[in-house]
């Protein structure tokens, strides 16, 4: 049987499920070009599971809505998130979940940096390092146990975001 790393953490009420963006009139516009903000992306990873817990990272409080920056016009996505403790070893495979979430449902215009919140972590520049290392995300995901983890930590994150219906395709590091 396998220790928890944090075998009591505290759960937090997630919304309803459901995103609380408005609907806009151009959403329902084929033609129109559908920007994308920080609360879509929130939507899209809230509800991917934790690797430890059987609840979300929003559950959790590792994700929250004001910890996500976007720059629409510049293609930029910044997600930041807090570990439940600051020695949590699963801190790097929550942000390669982040990761991988997003490169599967945004358009590949979209930089995409994920980190750790400013001291939230004792190794936040190490995992910070590995997060944001083309290469290394790369050599991660070839790993074929750790992209079935991955994969395991996704297979619950609904898209509560319109991306999530527009573009999926498999997680491409550029």
């Amino acid at each position: 049987m396998t220790t928890l790393i944090n075998q009591n953490p505290i759960i937090y009420e997630a919304s309803a499920g459901h995103s609380t963006r408005e609907w806009r009139e151009e959403d329902d516009d084929e033609n129109s070009a559908d920007a994308i903000d920080a609360q879509e992306i929130f939507d899209l990873i809230r509800s991917i599971s934790d690797p430890e817990h059987p609840l979300s990272l929003e559950q959790l409080n590792v994700t929250q809505r004001d910890h996500i920056q976007v720059s629409d016009e510049n293609n930029s996505v910044l997600v930041e998130f807090t570990p439940t403790i600051p020695h949590c070893s699963m801190a790097t495979l929550i942000g390669l979940c982040i990761r991988v979430r997003l490169l599967r449902c945004l358009p590949s215009r979209f930089k995409v940096d994920i980190s750790v919140r400013k001291g939230t972590h004792q190794s936040e520049h190490a995992v910070n390092k590995q997060l944001n290392d083309k290469e290394r995300v790369a050599a991660a995901l070839e790993n074929s146990h750790l992209l079935e983890v991955v994969n395991q930590c996704l297979a619950t994150a609904t898209s509560g975001g319109v991306v999530a219906n527009i573009v999926k395709g498999p997680a491409i590091v550029n």
